[in-house]
């Protein structure tokens, strides 16, 4: 079926088009054409002044649809999960599962592994080989240094399900660095106290990226600037940050912009309630969430909520940080037709109104309305 998008503004990740019809055939982004071109045979949709963008890309989530993932890691949860996430406009993303056993993160690959979801691009380890000063929200009796047996078994299991893994490059063997990468696992660098030294040689060896800029990580401080001042001085290293205001000050976000360019890229960082805590309970205040004993831990907001505060408290223009939630992190995971609207390539789509509310999303070429 040939179906053309009219009457919107598309943000393709290289340019703004406004007054062009754009035609999508059998899930395949076919082409612009001028509204008085459309195929007699098209299906039109008018779009009534919408913004469309290239899907946007979570890299760390651990819940939707009302559900944590932790805490049932089915199926079913699987499921409920990427069906919340594409309603608020996410079309592609990492389940996060935070410092656990290792018989979870088990678990949790299989209903991976067994259950493929258009949304769900794999699986993200947030720990468990962290630095236990750092720790955060995690809870410290999972907390360990890596052994390769437990990695090779892991990585095995997964069968490339795991897409990334957040460690403490201080805590761990050069060794284990180089496994993970050569087993196409993103490292990143995080819930880490290095110095800019450890962190420096953590990027040499090969860590692409590091885990919500300043939270849980050495500070920048002016006698050692830590793993911030590492990712700000490296020529290629990435860094997600949580743009909710409340995770780190937009000011923080503002100044780290400058700083990386199109390095830097969104994440939500976002929980659920637990509705059946096992490890993590997580209480949702007004605007975050908390640990019983107040630590703060996910965010709340969505990536289009994100997105819409880069934008009116960060001063980020509109497309820049449209890029900063697609095509930043498509890059990232080496992912070529992500993140941007390119002809030829499946449709992966967000539509939003003027109040960056969800509107509808295509998943590789499947429409959802929100």
């Amino acid at each position: 079926m040939l179906t053309a998008l009219v009457n919107g503004t598309f943000f393709t990740g290289k340019e703004e088009i406004t007054g062009k019809a754009l035609l999508i055939e059998d899930g395949i982004l076919k082409g612009w054409t001028e509204a008085v071109s459309i195929p007699r045979e098209a299906q039109t949709t008018d779009l009534k002044g919408y913004n469309i963008s290239a899907g946007l890309l979570d890299l760390q989530i651990y819940g939707g649809g009302g559900l944590l993932f932790s805490d049932d890691p089915s199926a079913v949860a699987l499921q409920t999960m990427a069906d919340g996430l594409v309603r608020t406009g996410t079309t592609g993303f990492l389940i996060t599962l935070a410092t656990n056993s290792i018989q979870l993160f088990e678990k949790a690959i299989d209903v991976v592994r067994e259950n493929p979801h258009p949304a769900v691009l794999g699986l993200h380890l947030e720990g468990p080989y962290i630095n236990p000063e750092k720790r955060g929200a995690h809870i410290i009796e999972h907390i360990k240094k890596p052994e390769r047996k437990e990695v090779e078994a892991l990585l095995q299991r997964a069968a490339g399900v795991i897409k990334m893994m957040t460690l403490a490059p201080e805590m761990c063997d050069p060794e284990i660095i180089r496994l993970l990468l050569d087993n196409g696992v993103i490292v990143s660098a995080g819930h880490s106290n290095a110095t800019f030294d450890e962190a420096a040689r953590g990027f040499e060896l090969g860590i692409q990226t590091s885990t919500h800029l300043f939270n849980a990580m050495s500070p920048l401080h002016h006698r050692d600037t830590g793993l911030p001042g590492a990712v700000y001085q490296s020529p290629s290293a990435c860094a997600s940050i949580i743009p909710d205001g409340i995770h780190v000050d937009f000011q923080a976000l503002n100044i780290s912009k400058k700083m990386m360019g199109k390095r830097l890229f969104l994440i939500t960082d976002a929980v659920e309630e637990s509705a059946n805590p096992s490890a993590y309970t997580h209480i949702r205040q007004q605007d975050r969430f908390t640990l019983p004993d107040g630590t703060l831990s996910g965010s709340a907001i969505t990536m289009l909520q994100g997105i819409r505060n880069c934008v009116e408290k960060a001063g980020i223009p509109l497309p820049e940080a449209l890029r900063m939630a697609s095509l930043y992190p498509a890059k990232l995971m080496n992912m070529p037709g992500r993140g941007e609207i390119t002809i030829g390539h499946k449709a992966n789509l967000t539509i939003f109104d003027q109040d960056f509310s969800p509107v509808a999303t295509y998943v590789n070429g499947v429409g959802y309305n929100q």
